[in-house]
């Protein structure tokens, strides 16, 4: 079977509490749910921490072995040389999302180290860039 990880990062767990007017008012674990039965042929995973060595340590242990990963890095796509140098070392096919259009943001966002390491981008599209993001792997990337 087809295993997918997703990958959130910093202060997406409180999705549904946090600036709804921003990231709107659904969990994302009532999200996942849907997931699971829309993309019943794959084994979906999900993992969040609000620490950069949480997320390294992750990318690491299914890096190798998992189909695809959708990475949503939040704050530390901004930041985060290591995540992005961990995403360089592992062999997995990796699609970025964000729920919101950071190029549209404040322009501290605009810096992105996690894009160039991924093989495709999906920005501004809510939770439906999730998704985008397993769809765009299945379709482009593993069953190609």
């Amino acid at each position: 079977m087809i295993q997918i990880i997703i990958i959130n990062g910093p202060n997406l767990n409180l999705l549904g509490l946090r600036q709804p007017e921003i990231y709107g008012n659904r969990s994302f674990d009532s999200f996942f749910d849907e997931l699971e039965v829309l993309f019943p042929e794959v084994n979906l995973h999900y993992y969040q921490s609000n620490h950069e060595g949480d997320i390294i340590d992750k990318l690491h242990a299914v890096g190798f072995r998992y189909d695809g990963i959708v990475l949503n890095a939040a704050g530390f796509t901004h930041t985060s040389i290591a995540i992005a140098d961990a995403l360089r070392a592992i062999t997995t096919p990796v699609v970025e999302v964000h729920l919101t259009d950071i190029y549209k943001r404040e322009t501290y966002r605009h810096t992105n180290y996690i894009k160039e390491s991924a093989v495709h981008s999906i920005v501004g599209k809510g939770l439906d860039g999730y998704t985008e993001a397993i769809r765009y792997l299945l379709d482009h990337v593993i069953r190609r």
